[in-house]
């Protein structure tokens, strides 16, 4: 049996293991990895099976162009032992349930249409959007959680949220 459950702590090692093991190191360079580095997200799934961690979604605070608050949802991923059997639509459905119970307006990510469009998701309204570097317009897809969220949405879109703490006395720390 697979369990949806919010992330905890103790995950992090699996969440990043299976990270590496779906996207490689690559998943670094990605645009929409500018909108989450030295954030933390506003809410974090895990899909576990038998103890083990199989699946993971995660959402970010981005703004679609200014004053125009939304989320970020990704990576999703699911290892390759487990696909097929609907973890990833899982992990979609109660990452937009827990959304929009929340009061979130609107939910963008960076995929391919063929797969989200049955999650609500399409480029209508995200053709004058843009993200912090290369990317693909026709990738960038928006999932609207209240009607008109996210009407006229145009600009730069940009991390919001909360950054990660920084320890004082560390090496960021020192940095900044």
């Amino acid at each position: 049996m697979i369990a949806i459950r919010k992330e905890l702590s103790k995950d992090i090692a699996a969440r990043e293991a299976l990270l590496d093991l779906s996207f490689g190191g690559a998943r670094f360079a990605k645009t929409a990895e500018r909108l989450r580095e030295g954030r933390l997200p506003a809410a974090a799934y895990t899909a576990v099976a038998e103890s083990r961690l199989v699946g993971t979604a995660r959402l970010w605070h981005v703004s679609a162009g200014p004053g125009r608050p939304a989320l970020l949802l990704g990576p999703l991923a699911v290892h390759l032992d487990f696909r097929c059997r609907g973890i990833g639509a899982r992990l979609m459905r109660r990452a937009l349930h827990d959304a929009a119970r929340a009061g979130h307006g609107a939910v963008l990510l960076v995929g391919d249409a063929s797969y989200y469009s049955r999650f609500g998701f399409s480029h209508e309204k995200t053709g004058a959007l843009w993200l912090p570097g290369a990317f693909d317009p026709a990738r960038l897809l928006g999932h609207e959680l209240a009607a008109g969220a996210l009407d006229g949405a145009l600009g730069l879109i940009n991390p919001a949220g909360r950054p990660v703490p920084v320890a004082a006395g560390s090496e960021l720390a020192r940095a900044a």
